[in-house]
């Protein structure tokens, strides 16, 4: 089986070496190159264009940033689809708005292709332990050839539709759910440190009070302890955030704490925190807003 990976970034790269290391002939493409040369000791073939690596692919998988990157690796002029045979599978690993998603279904069967929307949740350390959670959408006997492939990736799947455009929906939602997370943890943990009370301690009680969550916890600990390297960034949360409300409004639906939320990231945006870790950057900004109301 031929396996094209698009998209060598903090995801992508640990992502790419776990499928080399369970034994798949890999190749490469990455916008900059030497990314892809840190996965040469596997047995991965680099190459310069995308259209090069989805030439005769059984499988390509992608994991680029955003909508626009997509739109040169797979529609541009040495891109995906100038080479990429009727037949294949396309996996979408990436956070992509819902129309991109629906028009890659459109695509694909116009070409004869498969697709499947498998995006993952989970930080880059997860990636490198193979322990992503991957929701996946897309016709049954697609998913069942993705499925072996995304294995390696993953602590477990969520096979969510036959609808690749699900897929994205519900990682959209998840985001969603993970940025309100650490607002109202960010909010708190500015409250606490008011009332003379350190955050650690205020999460500790109210963590085994009420919600006993790891998750809870692992972010708390990235908010209270940053990484010397942002896992997601201020910048991806933004876009994440926009492209939720923008799936919403597709189907004339509401969020007003996503509208909320969205004029955070741009007030963090505006702070200069864009290239921050998302969660310490959301309550970075949470706490110079609380010193400013002090000062007022």
């Amino acid at each position: 089986m031929k396996i094209a990976f698009l998209g060598l970034g903090q995801m992508g790269t640990p992502m790419a070496r776990r499928l080399a290391e369970a034994g798949y002939q890999l190749t490469l493409w990455n916008r900059t190159r030497h990314r892809a040369e840190a996965l040469a000791s596997t047995s991965a073939f680099i190459v310069s264009k995308p259209a090069k690596a989805a030439r005769g692919a059984d499988v390509v998988m992608t994991m680029l940033f955003d909508d626009a990157a997509h739109e040169e690796v797979l529609f541009g002029a040495e891109g995906v689809f100038s080479t990429l045979p009727a037949g294949a599978l396309h996996i979408s690993l990436s956070t992509i708005s819902v129309a991109l998603s629906e028009r890659l279904t459109v695509e694909h069967e116009r070409r004869g292709q498969h697709y499947v929307a498998a995006p993952v949740f989970g930080r880059p350390n997860v990636a490198v332990d193979g322990r992503l959670w991957i929701v996946a959408a897309g016709l049954d006997d697609a998913i069942a050839k993705a499925r072996p492939l995304l294995t390696p990736l993953s602590r477990g799947i969520s096979v969510i539709g036959r609808e690749p455009r699900q897929a994205h929906a519900v990682k959209l939602g998840g985001n969603f759910l993970i940025s309100t997370m650490i607002q109202s943890l960010s909010e708190a943990f500015v409250f606490a440190e008011s009332q003379g009370i350190a955050p650690g301690v205020f999460f500790d009680a109210v963590n085994s009070a009420l919600f006993q969550s790891p998750f809870y916890a692992a972010y708390a600990n990235v908010m209270l302890h940053p990484p010397r390297q942002a896992g997601a960034s201020i910048d991806l949360g933004a876009k994440d955030t926009r492209l939720l409300r923008e799936a919403a409004a597709g189907r004339n639906t509401q969020l007003s704490l996503a509208d909320n939320l969205a004029d955070v990231f741009q007030q963090a945006k505006q702070d200069g925190l864009a290239n921050e870790d998302w969660a310490v950057g959301q309550y970075r900004l949470a706490q110079r807003r609380s010193n400013l109301n002090e000062k007022e």
